[in-house]
C-alpha cells in the first residue's frame, strides 16, 4: 500500500528543490501519492492568507509533508509560517543532521553530528510586547514591583518560557532518538549559568532524565564554549539537544562545518506527525534559475524516508547522491572548488545525475 504525503512547494528556489527531491524519491521505486498545498508568500498572494487552513487540514491527514523553504518577513509583514507550523502542529522536535560528506569541499572531514532542538517554547514562542503598548506599560511595571529592575520606557520585549514538560519531552526524544540510532553521546546545550530560572530548569530535567538513560553517555556543555568547540573538535560530538534558539543557531554552524545550508537537511517531529524541509531560505533572487543545489531537500527527503520505514529505498538514494559527489562532475556551483567553476550544472542536471545512479 502506498504512502499519502502532503507536498509543500514552497516560495523562491522552493518549487525547483522539492521538484527534484520529489523525482529522486519516486526514482527509488517508493509508492508515494503527493497531495499538493500551498504556504508562505505564495498562498498570501493567492489566497491572502500564509497558512490556509487547507495545509494543516492536508498535514493532520496524511501525517508526513515534505516541505519547501518559504519567505519570512524581516521586521514586518507576516510571522513565520514555519514557526505556525510547529506550533499548531505540535511538532516540537526539530531534527538536523550534519554530516560530511565524500566530495564535499569543508575544511574538515570527520563530522557526523545531530542538533535535536525545542521547536515550541524559549524566545520562538513570539510572546512579545511593543514599546508605547498598554500591556508593555504594565509589564514594565510588574517587573519594577518584583524585579526591582526599571527598564527604559522605549523598551520592547520578548519572553523566554521554558517548561518542565517541554523540557523533558524533547530530552527524552533525544535519548530516544540516540538509542535508536546506535548513537553514543548526548550533550546538553544550555546558558544555566546567566539563565538560572529557564536554561538552568533545562538543564536540571537534562540531569534527571539522563538517569534513565545509561547506556548513553550524558555530558553537558554552555552554549558559547558549544560554538568554539565545535570549531576546532566537531568529531568529539554525536547528538546535541538544545532550547529553540541555540538550537537554531547552533545547527547553522553545524551545517558550516560540512559544507554550508546546501547541504542541511532537516525535521520537524511530533508525536505522530512530521514535517521534513531544508534548513535554507528561499532564496527568491535564485527563482526559476534552474542553479540551486537540491541536496538539503533531497537529504531531507532521505530522512522522511526512513521516517516512513522505506529504509532500502533511503538507502539507495543516500547511496546514489554519494556516487554523484564523488565523481565531482555533476555539481551545482556552490559544490565546485570555486563559485564560477565553468563545469558547474543545474538544479535538473544534477538532479538527473542522482536518478540515473538510481536506474542503473
Amino acid at each position: 500500500m502506498g504512502h499519502k504525503i502532503t507536498l509543500i512547494p514552497g516560495d523562491g528556489i522552493g518549487p525547483e528543490v522539492t521538484e527534484a527531491t520529489r523525482r529522486c524519491i519516486e526514482a527509488t521505486g517508493v509508492d508515494i501519492n503527493w497531495e499538493i498545498a500551498l504556504a508562505g508568500e505564495t498562498a498570501q498572494k493567492k489566497y491572502n492568507n500564509p497558512l490556509p487552513e487547507e495545509v494543516i487540514s492536508s498535514i493532520k491527514r496524511n501525517k508526513v509533508a515534505l516541505k519547501g523553504p518559504l519567505v519570512t518577513p524581516i521586521a514586518e509583514g507576516f510571522r513565520s509560517v514555519n514557526v505556525s507550523l510547529r506550533q499548531i502542529l505540535d511538532l516540537y522536535a526539530c531534527v538536523r543532521p550534519a554530516k560530511v560528506y565524500p566530495g564535499i569541499n569543508t575544511y574538515f572531514k570527520e563530522v557526523d553530528i545531530v542538533i535535536i532542538r525545542e521547536n515550541t517554547e524559549d524566545l520562538y514562542a513570539g510572546i512579545e510586547f511593543e514599546n508605547n503598548t498598554p500591556a508593555q506599560k504594565e509589564l514594565l511595571t510588574l517587573i519594577q514591583k518584583y524585579t526591582q529592575k526599571q527598564l527604559r520606557p522605549e523598551t520592547n520585549i520578548s519572553l523566554k518560557p521554558i517548561s518542565v514538560y517541554a523540557s523533558e519531552r524533547i530530552i527524552r526524544f533525544a535519548f530516544e532518538y540516540a538509542i535508536k540510532f546506535r548513537r553514543k553521546k548526548l550533550t546538553c546545550v544550555h546558558k544555566a549559568n546567566i539563565m538560572k530560572f529557564t536554561d538552568g530548569l533545562f538543564l536540571n530535567v537534562f540531569r534527571k532524565v539522563s538517569q534513565d538513560y545509561k547506556e548513553i553517555q550524558a555530558e553537558e556543555i554552555i552554549v558559547d564554549n558549544m560554538a568554539m568547540q565545535l570549531v576546532q573538535k566537531p568529531q568529539n560530538y554525536d547528538v546535541l539537544v538544545l532550547p529553540n534558539l541555540y538550537g537554531d543557531i547552533i545547527s547553522d554552524l553545524c551545517a558550516g562545518l560540512v559544507g554550508g545550508l546546501g547541504v542541511a537537511p532537516g525535521a520537524n517531529i511530533g508525536d505522530d506527525i512530521a514535517v521534513f524541509e531544508p534548513v535554507h531560505g528561499a532564496a527568491p533572487k535564485y527563482a526559476g534559475q534552474n542553479k540551486v543545489n537540491p541536496l538539503a531537500t533531497i537529504f531531507s527527503g532521505i530522512m522522511m524516508l526512513r521516517y516512513i520505514k522505506e529504509n532500502s529505498c533511503a538507502d539507495k538514494l543516500e547511496e546514489a547522491v554519494k556516487e554523484v559527489l564523488k565523481e565531482r562532475k555533476y555539481l551545482t556551483y556552490d559544490l565546485k572548488p570555486t563559485r564560477d567553476d565553468p563545469t558547474a550544472v543545474g538544479t535538473r542536471e544534477m538532479t538527473d545525475a542522482i536518478i540515473a545512479k538510481l536506474k542503473r
